[in-house]
């Protein structure tokens, strides 16, 4: 080795990031290895390299004993004493056994030592890079789609969209520029391999705050998200400042906002409604746009009965009971609907119902989670 490889251990460290004393660590590691292996040597051995001048010295290391049973692992105190009168039984003793060819030896590890080390020093660099990203939004463009996979450029590096994280009926074409869900970075034996999603309820949050300026501000934010991808999504926001129409904000003018957020999920319906600290006005509003009468609620078993006019009842539950499972998700109670027709039905058969429990008992059935 020689100073043009000192050099290019210098441009390395500079283009690439890679430390300089964290190659020559390595280098010296698998000279080494190196040594041992072609001068077959059982001794315990250390290589030096100098970082100014990238001169290569092997030493062999013998420990300071009372008793030798060793020649090539000890040396005793007396010996040890004429070398280095400083040396204490416990101490090593150097050797130079540097043979007279090993730079040849040492200039064909290099290269593969420090090509090694710069790939292995760039997948740290993309993990801990994408890593601190998780739970964020990232812009890539699809490579191709293999298996069901679909493969998505980064820039740096790939990553990957699987069928369970595929928005339903959304078609994948090589070039087609997406926004997707950073869900999971994963250390794997060829490289950080980033999972990212397009059904995560987050990607819905993250595309608010980036159309809408109010909430990156921190004046409106988000308190939940309830999602169906594909189909249908509840968001539940609510102001900081007063003065603030959190749920206009997030519409936009005319419905721009909103609507630059339904393109780019192809058409998912989005239901903006306010939430409030009150329980029941908070479940009358997740039931939107369906009208409620009345919410009474079971604290005990988090539950809520929602009475909603006649005219209400299928759009309340929605299609195959849609609006009514999300707005559970979204509220976090259990919610039944009824029409007014059936509660007050019930209410002439008990004058005073008990509960909520009491209700339901003789009412059809209607409730969804």
């Amino acid at each position: 080795m020689n100073m043009e490889f000192i050099k290019a251990l210098d441009d390395i460290e500079k283009e690439k990031g890679v430390s300089k004393a964290i190659l020559l660590e390595a280098l010296e590691a698998a000279l080494i290895s190196a040594y041992k292996k072609n001068f077959g040597s059982s001794q315990n051995v250390e290589v030096l390299i100098n970082s100014e001048t990238g001169d290569v010295q092997v030493y062999a290391l013998k420990e300071v004993v009372e008793d030798v049973y060793d020649n090539l692992l000890e040396v005793s105190e007396e010996d040890a004493h004429a070398k280095d009168p400083k040396l204490v039984l416990g101490d090593f003793l150097r050797f130079k056994v540097t043979p007279k060819d090993f730079g040849r030896i040492a200039a064909q590890n290099a290269k593969q030592v420090v090509v090694q080390r710069i790939r292995e020093a760039e997948r740290d660099g993309i993990f801990n890079e994408y890593a601190s990203r998780e739970n964020e939004m990232i812009t890539g463009v699809v490579q191709r789609v293999t298996r069901n996979n679909v493969l998505i450029n980064l820039g740096k590096t790939e990553g990957v969209l699987l069928p369970a994280e595929q928005m339903p009926a959304e078609v994948y074409n090589q070039g087609d520029r997406i926004k997707c869900y950073i869900l999971e970075v994963k250390r794997t034996s060829k490289g950080p391999q980033i999972i990212l999603s397009r059904t995560h309820p987050g990607l819905v949050k993250r595309l608010f705050e980036l159309e809408v300026p109010e909430i990156e501000e921190g004046i409106v934010e988000i308190y939940a998200v309830a999602r169906e991808a594909g189909s249908r999504t509840k968001l539940a926001v609510y102001n900081v400042e007063e003065n603030v129409d959190p749920v206009g904000a997030c519409v936009g003018e005319k419905g721009t906002r909103v609507k630059a957020i339904v393109e780019e999920l192809n058409g998912e319906k989005i239901d903006i409604i306010e939430w409030s600290n009150e329980e029941q006005i908070f479940v009358a509003n997740a039931l939107s746009p369906s009208k409620v009468v009345s919410v009474i609620l079971n604290e005990e078993e988090k539950a809520a009965l929602v009475v909603v006019p006649d005219y209400q009842l299928s759009l309340a539950i929605g299609k195959e009971g849609q609006n009514a499972r999300l707005a559970a998700k979204l509220t976090g109670w259990k919610i039944d609907i009824k029409s007014e027709t059936q509660y007050n039905e019930k209410m002439k058969e008990r004058e005073t119902p008990s509960d909520i429990g009491d209700v339901e008992e003789a009412l059809p059935e209607q409730e969804v989670e």
